[in-house]
């Protein structure tokens, strides 16, 4: 048991190691079994794992495979003997919680795998690419394993920098790399946030292990300390920074530029999903700091919002299902924030699998329609490509939460969880219904433009690899059918909280209905999508509609806040005044170097004389001193 939680990280860093060295010089039939092949085998691993879980009485498996550093302080009463304040280990900590992501990371990651093996064949760096991605699900799995917080810290970097290396993969096209470079500046601000909270929380409980740091909050805190307020705070920086919450929301539509199996693997599988594992592990600081969990809530709300409205403008097919994610995600912070952790937990499961069908199936038909992503240059997709079509509308209506879906059963958890919460209350339950209203026009949106009416596509459908597509696809779309009928036991990991209100009846009523009633309301409004019968349809170009489709202006605001104010203190300061005071002390060791240089003359008489001095002077310095006494 703890032998298969040793290796479960290690299958895809070996296959990573492998790729990376030999590159080209590998077959695409050896580069692809070697980097499927080790995420079926941490897939497999997983499996096992998470079934030995459910079969054991202390629910918690636990491995200490080395010690990585000490961090200790010196005992004056002691004689100087170091005392060791906190062990840091390379350790994995498995429960209910981490069994969760490591199904999601490594069964997940494998489908996405098994597509981009297919999806990237003619690429010609394809074994770097599959290496990337193979590293990637490294980092994710040691950041949700860690029993520490600096070994998670160590995956949160990883994933961090992963996501700049495939956002970026395509780096002859400079709009590539501007999104990677993008993605890893706005996300290190989150990771700075992140990283003085955990020295603030080091410093005041002194211990690094999670568990330990839960145990000693609750003897050392109350409800409402300072330390855990700003602590929480910090830690909630880090969270919106890496799962594009606002407002360091804007690295995520622009991170569509990577190949669609790398947006499906941030946005399914790993990065996005990071902030929320953080809160939901980290939850015993947040229930000391139910300010800071309001704000997590608000958080949410506002992102869904914001998120929806952007989607709602959107032409590319792809930066729909990126502002869909923002969306969901906010969902998961606002159950965060009103003390629902299990159900936020139960929607970034379901969410992955329902997220991952539809980045793939877009794939599939951006592949067949050679790389186009334009919504309005599709139409008429439901009859050329019928299976991809289906399995597209299957990821929509869990999307949209109809009911029996996967979505349905953990986005209705979630609202209900909304109205009688101490943090939460009826104002986020409405911004939870409104978003899923607005959540079931983008979507409808979508279908109408790209799979009913006519085709505005002009050239013949490439569809010679779509079978082969399709094996993870249907996989993905039958977890996101019966997926919600998985059932998860929190209760070792979280508290068990017990709502004293009785909610309205009407409340559950309304929150089935609304996604029916922007359908509705879609079906109608745009009629001339889905009626289309070949001629061009133009976007939108209203000023309300490009504000929606620009993200409601927040890279504008940002542009004028901060970077142009940045770059214009960078050409004021174009010399750089701490560089001159560097150069300073260089120009003064070459003066002084020139000095002595120029006084090697090779002339007897000129060292004679300088001899001469030098005594002088030294007896002079003498007497001046004997006088002195």
């Amino acid at each position: 048991m703890q032998l298969i939680l040793t290796y479960l990280p290690f299958y895809p860093l070996i296959s990573f190691l492998i790729l990376i060295s030999f590159a080209k010089r590998l077959s695409w039939q050896l580069a692809s079994f070697i980097s499927v092949g080790a995420m079926a085998l941490s897939a497999i691993s997983s499996g096992v794992l998470v079934y030995q879980l459910n079969t054991i009485d202390a629910s918690v498996i636990t491995v200490h495979l080395w010690s990585w550093f000490d961090l200790s302080t010196v005992n004056t009463a002691s004689d100087m003997i170091p005392e060791v304040i906190s062990k840091v280990n390379i350790s994995f900590y498995l429960d209910a919680l981490s069994a969760v992501m490591i199904s999601v990371v490594s069964g997940i990651g494998f489908l996405i795998h098994l597509f981009a093996a297919i999806y990237m064949k003619e690429d010609e760096n394809f074994s770097r690419f599959m290496a990337y991605m193979n590293l990637f699900i490294v980092a994710m799995l040691i950041l949700v394993l860690a029993d520490n917080l600096v070994l998670l810290y160590l995956g949160w970097e990883g994933v961090g920098l992963c996501s700049f290396l495939l956002i970026g993969f395509w780096y002859q096209d400079k709009a590539n790399v501007k999104a990677a470079r993008k993605a890893f500046i706005v996300t290190r601000i989150g990771d700075t946030a992140m990283a003085i909270g955990l020295f603030m929380l080091f410093k005041s409980l002194g211990q690094l292990n999670i568990v330990d740091l839960t145990q000693s909050a609750q003897q050392t805190w109350q409800v409402g300390n300072e330390s855990a307020y700003w602590i929480a705070l910090l830690l909630l920086g880090g969270a919106v920074g890496k799962s594009a919450q606002l407002p360091l929301q804007t690295w995520l539509p622009d991170a569509m530029a990577g190949p669609t199996p790398v947006s499906a693997l941030i946005h399914a599988a790993t990065m996005v999903t990071a902030g929320v594992y953080l809160i939901a592990r980290m939850h015993g600081i947040f229930l000391f700091a139910p300010e800071v969990m309001q704000y997590v809530a608000w958080v949410g709300a506002l992102t869904l919002l914001l998120a929806g409205f952007a989607a709602l403008a959107q032409t590319d097919i792809k930066r729909v299902l990126a502002y869909s994610t923002m969306s969901q995600i906010g969902y998961m912070m606002l159950a965060l924030g009103a003390g629902a952790w299990s159900t936020g937990v139960f929607h970034l499961m379901t969410h992955a699998f329902f997220k991952a069908l539809l980045f793939l199936t877009a794939g599939a038909v951006i592949l067949a329609l050679h790389h186009q992503q334009d919504l309005f240059k599709m139409g008429g997709l439901l009859k050329k490509l019928p299976v991809e079509s289906t399995l597209f509308i299957i990821g929509l209506i869990c999307l949209v939460a109809l009911p029996g879906t996967s979505g349905f059963f953990s986005k209705e958890a979630i609202i209900g969880s909304l109205w009688s919460s101490s943090t939460a209350g009826p104002a986020l339950w409405w911004c939870a219904i409104l978003g899923a209203l607005i959540t079931s026009i983008y979507s409808c949106r979508l279908f109408f433009l790209a799979f009913l009416g006519q085709s505005r596509f002009q050239a013949s459908l490439h569809v010679e690899h779509s079978k082969l597509l399709r094996l993870s696809l249907i996989v993905l779309a039958i977890l996101s059918l019966f997926g919600g009928l998985i059932s998860i036991d929190f209760d070792t990991v979280f508290p068990i909280s017990l709502s004293a209100h009785q909610d309205p009846g009407w409340l559950h009523t309304v929150a089935i209905l609304t996604p029916f009633a922007g359908i509705a309301f879609s079906w109608f409004y745009f009629s001339s999508y889905r009626k289309n019968q070949g001629d061009s349809i133009m976007a939108n170009s209203s000023s309300f509609a490009l504000f929606c489709r620009n993200g409601l202006g927040f890279d504008w605001l940002y542009q004028w806040c901060f970077i142009k104010p940045y770059c214009a203190l960078a050409r004021l300061n174009r010399r750089d005044v701490f560089d001159q005071l560097i150069m300073f002390n260089a120009w003064y060791v070459k003066m002084l170097h020139e000095t002595l240089s120029s006084s090697q003359t090779g002339n007897l008489r000129w060292y004679v004389a300088a001899l001469g001095l030098g005594l002088v002077c030294l007896f002079t310095v003498i007497m001046v001193g004997v006088g002195s006494i």
